[in-house]
């Protein structure tokens, strides 16, 4: 009979597993005591017990001391994912602002800092104005650029393998950029680059109003219209990152949209370009026949690239989101009429909750994604080993 030889470095490992092991059990989970973590990854209570005790040494955990109860006995101890022990970042960088989410490992935001930025400003001048607003929420937060452990920046335009937007983008200049060489000066975790309307999509199944579907359509609508897409659960980017772009089809109508708001007859000279749409939803409430016809008419442009994702896709729930989901109350049922006209099967059609933030909290559920799938992929030491506070 051959025995088995059992080296130091596979003991090592073993253990490394079984850390892991615990510190899956503790993520997502509320406190727990020492027989539950047990019973959640298979361990023995003993291999458990010390396991979790180096774990709170570590700073991967924090104990709950038992309050008084009136039970017989001493209540168990629960230990419970140490959240602080790393921070993540997620960015919009939108053609009218700039948005940083600063959170911990659990998703809870700490800090938020926004600026707004001239939509016609050169690449540099952005540049300077994102340097300006990482600055401000990493050191407003009392952290440093060494406590973050995965930075996402959301960008408008479709995102190719290299992180840059070489397909389209409205944004002057921005085809030249490279954002995740431009931050790795300053941060030696991950920085990843996403487009903003798979971001919106990945931020309504985590936060907003598709947290109970794993198959959506998201469409952001605005001054320029796009869709992220969510299949099984999976977000979707496509070969080379321009999945959803259905938009630069010409006959689907979407290029030309807004125009039918920016143009409805009575906008008053006085209100410009950007805000006309504002100008005219109002009116629309209002009951200004102009109006409401020009929304009719952005709504069946809309509907037809939304049409063609759903009868491509057939999925649970389309969420209108972007700009104009301020103004779901006038879209939201002559949409679902023209999709009941030009769909098999109709989903649901919901209005974002998650409004002018979708975006960023997008970006920051992809940076917590990241952060998981290194650690529990590289193990303990990945992506930093945490400190303790």
């Amino acid at each position: 009979m051959t025995e088995l030889a059992t080296t130091g470095a596979d003991l090592s490992r073993l253990r490394e597993l079984n850390s892991l092991s615990i510190v899956r059990a503790l993520r997502d989970h509320p406190p727990s005591t020492v027989t539950e973590l047990s019973q959640r990854t298979g361990l023995s209570r003993p291999a458990v017990d010390v396991i979790a005790q180096g774990l709170v040494t570590d700073g991967w955990a924090r104990v709950l001391e038992p309050g008084a109860s009136s039970a017989v006995g001493r209540p168990a101890r629960r230990y419970q994912f140490r959240a602080g022990a790393g921070h993540v970042l997620g960015i919009d960088v939108g053609a009218h602002k700039i948005l940083a989410l600063l959170a911990d490992l659990d998703g809870n935001i700490v800090h938020t800092v926004r600026h707004s930025v001239a939509p016609d400003a050169g690449p540099e001048a952005r540049l300077a104005e994102l340097d300006s607003v990482i600055d401000a929420c990493v050191a407003e937060a009392g952290k440093a650029p060494s406590d973050i452990w995965a930075v996402t920046i959301a960008v408008t335009g479709a995102v190719d393998a290299a992180g840059q937007t070489s397909f389209f983008t409205p944004l002057p200049g921005w085809k030249s950029v490279n954002l995740a060489s431009h931050l790795g000066v300053r941060f030696a975790c991950p920085v990843l680059v996403e487009n903003d309307c798979k971001l919106a999509a990945l931020a309504e199944r985590w936060k907003g109003a598709a947290s109970d579907a794993d198959d959506i359509v998201y469409l952001l609508a605005g001054m320029r219209n796009g869709a992220g897409l969510i299949i099984d659960g999976v977000l979707r980017r496509g070969y080379g990152g321009a999945a959803g772009e259905i938009g630069a089809l010409k006959q689907v109508r979407w290029l030309n949209a807004p125009e039918h708001l920016q143009n409805c007859p009575g906008v008053p000279s006085s209100v410009g370009p950007d805000d006309a749409a504002a100008w005219v939803f109002n009116a629309a409430r209002d009951g200004n026949r102009a109006a409401r016809g020009a929304v009719n008419r952005y709504v069946k442009d809309l509907a037809v690239g939304a049409a063609a994702l759903v009868l491509t896709l057939d999925p649970q729930v389309v969420i209108f989101g972007g700009g104009f989901s301020r103004s779901a109350d006038l879209v939201l049922e002559p949409l679902r009429t023209e999709l009941e006209r030009l769909c098999l099967r109709m989903p649901e059609v919901r209005a974002s909750t998650l409004g002018a933030d979708s975006v960023a909290l997008g970006a920051l559920k992809l940076s917590l994604n990241e952060v998981d799938a290194r650690l529990f992929s590289a193990g303990l030491s990945a992506p930093v080993a945490p400190r303790r506070q």
